[in-house]
């Protein structure tokens, strides 16, 4: 069972993610948001049964993933697994596995677990399963996807390996459609 505290009281949503073959990336500059619409008000259960502390990231970027073991983009965990082992002074990668888009995450999460290490090698941090949309969306994909909660925009996930970017302030800057690979132009610029 996944465990989310909130220590804040804002919020945050993104912009539309595109399902249809264009690339889509939203990008946004933060207009003085609340103090508590940031990212490290958030700890959630890991795969393993520890906790990941969003605050032991202060000062990096953070890249968060929906992620999925039998979808079409699942190779990208070998791109999100080069971009932390290359930038991983600067910036941190979390997957959250989530079944929200045609049952492509059915494991357990130690099946997860095992499936990452074993095919890409994964050692960025990996949440528990949650799940992004829908009554019951993770707290911490509430804050991604509402501007009522993070101060910067609404954003809904359209499928499986959706990211968001975070500043080393802790504030949602970008958001990259599921067809942008982890190492693209447009994320490692943004780096």
């Amino acid at each position: 069972m996944l465990k989310t505290i909130i220590l804040g009281t804002v919020l945050l949503s993104c912009a539309a993610q595109s399902n249809n073959n264009t690339n889509m990336t939203t990008t946004v500059t933060p207009v003085a948001p609340a103090a508590a619409a940031v990212i490290y008000d958030f700890k959630v259960e890991a795969l393993d049964g520890t906790t990941i502390n969003f605050s032991a990231y202060k000062g990096k970027k953070i890249l968060i993933v929906n992620t999925a073991s039998e979808c079409g983009y699942t190779p990208q965990y070998k791109g999100l697994q080069a971009l932390y082992d290359k930038f991983g002074g600067k910036v941190v990668v979390i997957g959250f596995p989530a079944n929200n888009f045609g049952g492509q995450e059915p494991g357990t999460n130690p099946d997860i677990k095992t499936f990452c290490t074993k095919n890409y090698g994964v050692t960025f941090p990996m949440a528990a399963k949650v799940s992004v949309k829908g009554d019951d969306i993770a707290p911490i994909f509430k804050w991604l996807t509402s501007k009522s909660q993070n101060g910067v925009m609404d954003a809904e996930i359209r499928w499986n390996f959706t990211k968001f970017l975070i500043d080393e302030n802790g504030h949602l800057v970008a958001k990259f459609d599921s067809k942008v690979e982890p190492m693209s132009e447009e994320i490692v610029s943004k780096l």
